[in-house]
């Protein structure tokens, strides 16, 4: 059985996780308060795992890969597709000055919020909702995250993108890649492909 400093030195630091701040939110952020009592054996393994409904936890490499693809800065704002669990969230939290976090899925909201009142969770917020028309009365957002993957990213989200910010996506349906979009001005993105991924699908009007 894996150990938290484990999964640090061997998943995370023996891989390509160099960023320190993202290793800090990492070590910060204990994954057994998100992961059910029948498989806290297996809280540090490099794998995601079952959390009800067809849900998951992410595999901790691709919670820290996605936070140092983003280069969050202690003062952005950050926008969450898809709080899951709340593990993501946490980390996230850790890396930026504020997180708000949508979850489209009842149940899963409802974890979530239970799973962060065990964390200080005072610069997380938290909501049910679609996540496709992101969460506009607080935008512009520094960086944007999604953990479910659309056919496309919403032209919504990218409206919602400062100049200068990071949005991070899973994109595809039968196939995913990790898209990096960054806004270089009104109308000009730059995209960049990281990695083949895979993630549930986005729902809600992204799915119509």
């Amino acid at each position: 059985m894996n150990t938290k400093d484990t999964m640090i030195e061997r998943h995370l630091k023996g891989r390509d996780i160099d960023d320190p701040r993202v290793i800090m939110a990492m070590q910060a952020v204990d994954r057994a308060l998100f992961v059910p009592e029948e498989l806290q054996s297996y809280t540090y393994e490099d794998h995601a795992l079952p959390i009800g409904k067809s849900q998951t936890i992410s595999q901790p490499y691709i919670v820290a890969y996605m936070a140092q693809a983003l280069d969050i800065k202690p003062d952005d704002k950050v926008l969450e597709i898809g709080t899951g669990c709340g593990y993501n969230t946490a980390v996230l939290a850790q890396l930026a000055n504020k997180v708000y976090s949508i979850e489209i899925i009842g149940w899963l909201a409802e974890l979530a919020k239970n799973n962060l009142q065990k964390i200080d969770s005072s610069n997380i917020e938290s909501r049910y909702g679609d996540g496709y028309d992101g969460w506009p009365e607080h935008a512009p957002f520094d960086v944007i995250e999604l953990t479910a993957a659309p056919a496309a990213i919403p032209d919504n989200l990218k409206k919602q993108l400062k100049i200068g910010g990071r949005l991070l996506a899973p994109v595809g349906k039968l196939t995913q890649e990790l898209v990096l979009l960054e806004r270089l001005s009104e109308h000009e993105f730059k995209e960049s492909t990281l990695l083949m991924v895979r993630f549930v699908p986005m729902t809600g009007k992204v799915g119509n």
